[in-house]
């Protein structure tokens, strides 16, 4: 039996595939500890849903940090990106080793490894965020193993068709869901300019640090608009970004030198489709098409 992250072991409930996952878990950190001759901890609490991650330390008596993912459709190639990246701006990849259903992981600790949301203020962590996102926004090189985002929103698209068609009335008419959906499928080709992107840093995904003051951790790399990229982190901030949709975009499209209308397009995009789990955002569509015309 091994201790397992709380969000992770409520995650795998009511998920036969999760489980019989999570059943192979004390084999994948036998071969881990074995492979980098390890000294394992118990894992981080409560942690992430998909993956086991915990501090350990290798045969030197060096600090590092072993993630072991279940690979699923949003996790593929975070080791690719974290090695293209090699450390500038998000955490250092150590080595890796990926099996059918597992990505084993060994990386650096972050310490102290406070979240950015635990410690900043809204408008201090829009800075960071840029800060950071301008140094992921690399050029990906020739033979890069990376999916294209198009690939990612034409999935989203499909999958809120089918969603809305069992779902009751989601507080939007019919001509301002067809526009956010089109948005979401025709902007990811409409952008002469393609980089690596994380796609989901948020401030829960940027920790404190020793080498730099914050690293992001946990990318889902993608290649595509930069526009996309802030507009998680934009979402995350639900209450935020109702309050004021045009300031905020106007704000994170000057932090980043974005231009505005296009990320105005992107969340209103994606506010269109997160609507039905999340209402508030029906309202924030409808005070941005206003502004698209």
């Amino acid at each position: 039996m091994i201790e397992l992250p709380a969000n992770l072991a409520e995650a795998v409930t009511d998920d036969e595939v999760m489980l019989r996952w999570v059943a192979t878990l004390p084999e994948r950190i036998a071969e881990s500890e074995a492979r980098w001759s390890l000294a394992i901890e118990a894992p981080f609490q409560p942690g992430g849903v998909t993956a086991w991650v915990a501090r350990a330390r290798n045969r030197a008596g060096e600090p590092v940090v072993l993630k072991l993912g279940w690979r699923h459709e949003e996790s593929m190639h975070e080791a690719d990106a974290l090695r293209a990246w090699d450390g500038n701006g998000a955490v250092r990849l150590l080595d890796s080793a990926t099996t059918d259903d597992t990505a084993a992981m060994l990386l650096e600790e972050c310490r102290p490894g406070t979240p950015l949301s635990h410690v900043r203020a809204p408008a201090a962590q829009d800075e960071v965020i840029a800060g950071l996102l301008q140094r992921l926004w690399i050029e990906p090189a020739a033979k890069y193993p990376f999916r294209e985002l198009h690939s990612m929103c034409a999935l989203w698209a499909d999958e809120f068709v089918e969603k809305r068609a069992t779902t009751g009335d989601i507080g939007l008419p019919d001509d301002i869901v067809e526009a956010g959906i089109h948005a979401l499928r025709t902007l990811p080709t409409t952008d002469s300019r393609q980089v690596l992107l994380c796609t989901d840093l948020h401030a829960e995904n940027i920790l404190a640090a020793e080498r730099e003051p914050w690293l992001a951790v946990d990318p889902k790399p993608y290649i595509g608009d930069p526009a996309y990229d802030p507009v998680q982190y934009m979402l995350d901030a639900t209450e935020r970004l109702s309050a004021d949709p045009l300031a905020f975009v106007a704000r994170m499209a000057k932090l980043l030198d974005l231009d505005p209308v296009r990320l105005r397009h992107w969340v209103f995009a994606r506010c269109v489709q997160e609507c039905i789990d999340t209402p508030e955002l029906a309202g924030v569509a409808r005070a941005l098409v206003r502004q698209l015309g």
